[in-house]
């Protein structure tokens, strides 16, 4: 496909810099263009986040464990300053920089958790809900298909055999509440519309 058709379509090659390139395909353009557009939301807006309640009790707990684990790495800290020189302390630039990552994590769960909508994962096939692996295709084009979970990536998908759209994107936005079979339709950072069809919807079982 050329870069008029590409631009027709609405997609954004320079969308693929972050996302390791799985070969040349349709999904793949549209879904760059598509995590652009999330990211770029997640960073500028702060949304309520669907959680089921063991992903919320599992990142309240690490939460908890970080916070308790301040004074630890403070005490770190002041044991290496006392070693001397600080520009050759490789000790103490080491323990700065585990407190500030850990600073910045205990931000980011702070974050999520206040704005965090804890649910259970859907019982029912056949809906597409916050929690749902589901199985689309794009445009009436059933050769184009895809299967994802529509849920957050907090939610523990680590396998990397399944992609993950938040319900805040456009795509997962578009597909909640849909049944098998219906249609739906969304909007790509360039403005162009995409449809897409829900083939099946499932409960995802970690």
């Amino acid at each position: 496909m050329g870069r008029t058709e590409r631009q027709r379509r609405g997609w954004d090659l320079k969308t693929s810099d972050r996302l390791p390139l799985p070969g040349p395909g349709l999904t793949y353009l549209r879904n760059c263009a598509e995590r652009q557009h999330e990211e770029q939301d997640q960073m500028t807006d702060t949304q309520v986040t669907w959680l089921t309640q063991e992903s919320h009790d599992r990142l309240k707990a690490e939460l908890d464990q970080l916070i308790a684990n301040r004074p630890v790495i403070a005490a770190e800290i002041n044991d290496r300053r006392e070693e001397g020189d600080l520009r050759e302390n490789g000790g103490y630039h080491a323990a700065r920089e585990e407190q500030g990552q850990q600073e910045a994590r205990i931000r980011q769960l702070q974050d999520l958790l206040n704005n965090a909508k804890v649910g259970e994962a859907p019982k029912q096939s056949g809906v597409a809900l916050p929690g749902s692996v589901v199985k689309v295709y794009y445009n009436g084009d059933k050769s184009d298909s895809e299967t994802f979970l529509i849920a957050t990536r907090q939610e523990g998908v680590n396998d990397g055999k399944l992609e993950v759209y938040s319900p805040n994107s456009p795509l997962g936005g578009a597909l909640i509440d849909a049944k098998v079979g219906e249609t739906r339709s969304y909007k790509v950072p360039s403005g162009s519309t995409v449809e897409v069809t829900l083939v099946s919807a499932e409960p995802y079982h970690s």
